[in-house]
């Protein structure tokens, strides 16, 4: 036998080089404020490692692949879903994380975990249901995410949830009330102290807006619901198509669009990382915690940060309230409503889990109807909505 296959991984937990050799303000696992259960450590991986794996692994995370990004999932296979955009997130944010020197594999875990919470039907399904549960503590889909990874997934005997890392879930919480942070404690302090989170999870948060910005553009132009005509108002936009154009010619399909988002991405990441790296510069901080008492590090400049916003403005403009979108997001208001109203008026039509006395699950009756409809896919949700209102339905 080989006497060398072993010798020279002895004690050696893989990332642990890795990690040596980062910047002295990212985050490392071995340095970790743990987790809300105590676990021995896992022999082959880092603590964020586990963390990316056990999302991937979970329920909540499959199921993105059946939820809208801005299309109802059902109208068309090539437009974005939740899953191909959290992909996409994990991508930009780790080409962040890498030029910055901080920790990628806590920054793909953020990415990751940050729509578990989202609800079937975008923002629509969002905004309603925090509508119906306005009496009962609202509805919103960071705290969902949260509530997801702590306590909704059901994987493991020891705990509820997926027993995160508490810089993971630190990150996934990037809005939180005053009245929410007090009541989830340390995981939400900064929200109290006024502070901030690490450079990891703030860089994933500016990931998800370069995301959704530029492929919703994307997804605009192949649905028809936007032309090239219209985006030359948009100076981000017309900047890198002209030199694309300049550069390929006429290209035939959709390649010169392809060519003019991926510029636009490129340039983001490249001004993001510029930005960031000046500023932490400038404030020198020395560790994770010195990150926190600092302002928000992590920016574009601010050229690049009002294209940012022009950008924005264009698509709720031309995109989000278009009035097919529009239409859609109508149907999408009538289902949530519908299955709220219906589960809150009988109980009994939830299934027993869900219902009060019945669940392992914390909260009154409305919190138990909230987690149930925001767990959903489109595909789901309009199921059950015929199979509550549609006589002739299973």
């Amino acid at each position: 036998m080989n006497d060398r296959t072993t010798a020279p991984l002895a004690g050696l937990l893989p990332g642990a080089t890795y990690e040596s050799q980062l910047a002295p303000y990212a985050a490392r696992s071995d340095a970790s404020r743990g987790r809300r259960h105590a676990e021995p450590p896992a022999p082959t991986r880092t603590a964020f490692q586990r963390d990316r794996d056990r999302i991937i692994h979970s329920a909540a995370f499959r199921r993105l692949e059946y939820k809208t990004q801005v299309f109802v999932n059902h109208e068309g296979d090539l437009f974005r879903t939740r899953l191909t955009h959290s992909l996409e997130v994990a991508q930009i944010a780790r080409s962040i994380a890498r030029g910055l020197h901080v920790n990628e594999d806590l920054v793909e875990a953020i990415s990751l975990a940050h729509d578990l919470g989202h609800t079937p039907f975008g923002h629509a399904g969002q905004d309603v249901l925090n509508e119906c549960m306005r009496d009962h503590g609202g509805f919103e889909h960071n705290l969902q995410s949260l509530a997801v990874v702590d306590e909704l997934e059901e994987r493991y005997a020891a705990f509820d949830g997926l027993n995160l890392s508490y810089e993971t879930r630190e990150g996934i919480l990037k809005h939180c009330s005053r009245e929410n942070a007090r009541r989830l404690g340390d995981v939400a302090e900064r929200f109290l102290l006024g502070r901030q989170p690490t450079v990891e999870a703030q860089i994933a948060n500016l990931a998800d807006e370069i995301a959704y910005n530029n492929h919703d553009i994307d997804d605009g132009l192949r649905s028809g619901l936007l032309r090239l005509e219209q985006l030359e108002a948009v100076d981000l936009w017309r900047d890198h198509y002209t030199r694309a154009r300049a550069q390929y010619g006429e290209l035939p399909g959709r390649r010169l669009i392809h060519e003019t988002v991926r510029a636009m991405i490129n340039t983001l990441i490249a001004d993001l990382i510029a930005e960031t790296a000046t500023r932490l510069r400038e404030h020198a901080p020395a560790s994770v915690e010195a990150v926190r008492a600092l302002p928000p590090v992590v920016a574009h400049s601010e050229p690049i940060a009002t294209q940012g916003r022009q950008l924005k403005q264009f698509l709720m403009a031309n995109l989000y309230r278009h009035f097919r979108v529009m239409r859609m997001t109508s149907k999408a208001r009538r289902v949530v409503r519908g299955l709220f109203d219906a589960f809150i008026d009988d109980p009994r039509l939830l299934p027993p889990e869900y219902r009060l006395g019945h669940s392992h699950i914390q909260g009154d009756q409305p919190r138990l109807i909230a987690h149930y409809i925001a767990g959903m896919t489109d595909r789901y949700a309009l199921k059950e909505y015929r199979r509550l209102f549609v006589v002739d339905n299973d």
